[in-house]
């Protein structure tokens, strides 16, 4: 890790944060929510971020739309491949949503040595993300799904679709 990074995590407070995000694109940061200040995460106007939420984006781009509210205890991971979130997007507490993934093709390497790839997430305008949820990386969940709490998404889900369970499947389609 980049010392300027180091220093940023740990030496920078999280009320000085809000207030660069606040002048920068006019959104709600919480002051205990940790969120990297990085140019890779570009978060839209009056979008709000709650407590105890932790937002990586280092590693490749970050793109929150504006009206976006994401409840107390999320991880967002971006790598590589990035993660957008739409407008008008709600999302529960404690959901993840990770960008990256580890490789796995070799029996011989161990997984931890084999490196990561990263296909990138899309989450589309107008969609809900209930608690506990986890979007994985390759995730595509077309506008204005529903994903119930505790469901898990890592494939591609059509507009309007409300998907539940591990791995998410449509159940219902709103019209």
């Amino acid at each position: 890790m980049k010392l300027k990074a180091v220093a940023q995590r740990f030496f920078v407070p999280g009320v000085v944060v809000t207030l660069i995000y606040f002048v920068r694109y006019r959104c709600l940061v919480s002051p205990r929510a940790e969120v990297e200040l990085t140019p890779n995460l570009v978060i839209g106007r009056r979008s709000q971020i709650s407590s105890f939420v932790k937002i990586k984006a280092t590693a490749g781009k970050l793109v929150i739309g504006h009206d976006v509210d994401i409840g107390s205890g999320c991880f967002i991971a971006a790598d590589a491949g990035g993660v957008t979130i739409g407008n008008h997007t709600m999302i529960g507490p404690n959901v993840i949503i990770a960008g990256v993934n580890y490789r796995y093709d070799r029996l011989d390497v161990p997984i931890a040595q084999q490196g990561k790839s990263s296909k990138g997430i899309c989450i589309g305008d107008d969609v809900w993300i209930g608690a506990g949820a986890a979007i994985l990386d390759g995730a595509n969940i077309g506008d204005h799904c529903i994903i119930s709490p505790n469901s898990v998404v890592s494939g591609t889900l059509e507009p309007r679709a409300i998907a539940q369970g591990a791995p998410a499947r449509p159940v219902f389609v709103r019209r």
